[in-house]
């Protein structure tokens, strides 16, 4: 187990993740809280759950709440750099499924509700779970601990 933690928090990337680990984490952590408790001009969890469950993702108010939950406690982890990398895979996936079920069939286009946003941080999490953290980043305390 202890290798397997060592493996997924040990980065080689510099300081140029933290670049994109700040707003990308800053970006999730908002949108969760939309889904979450309706912050920001979001609907909270009964509200996005209606919306899922009438496009098919039933039960509605489970799915809000993991995608929320993806979303906030993912961004947050990324914006700390801890365990970025399973955080990053978590939040990809998260736009995988958000592109496929609500923007695909939009187009590209934010103007048309369509994926490009998504597309977007599908791109920034994929990178970031390639990377992992980098140097500023709490995964390095877990490494560096875990290498004792």
């Amino acid at each position: 187990m202890k290798a397997l933690i060592k493996r997924i928090t040990h980065s080689t990337a510099g300081f140029s993740t933290l670049a994109l680990r700040v707003p990308v984490g800053i970006i999730f952590m908002a949108h969760g809280v939309q889904k979450l408790f309706g912050w920001f001009g979001g609907y909270g969890l009964e509200g996005t759950g209606q919306w899922m469950a009438s496009m098919g993702m039933e039960p509605g108010v489970l799915m809000a709440f993991m995608a929320g939950s993806a979303e906030f406690f993912g961004g947050l982890f990324i914006l700390l750099g801890l365990l970025t990398r399973p955080a990053a895979v978590a939040l990809a996936f998260t736009m995988v499924i958000a592109i496929a079920s609500v923007h695909l069939s939009n187009g590209l286009f934010m103007s048309n509700n369509g994926y490009e946003y998504a597309l977007a941080l599908l791109a920034a999490s994929v990178s970031l779970a390639l990377s992992g953290s980098g140097k500023a980043a709490l995964d390095n305390a877990l490494t560096t601990r875990l290498a004792k």
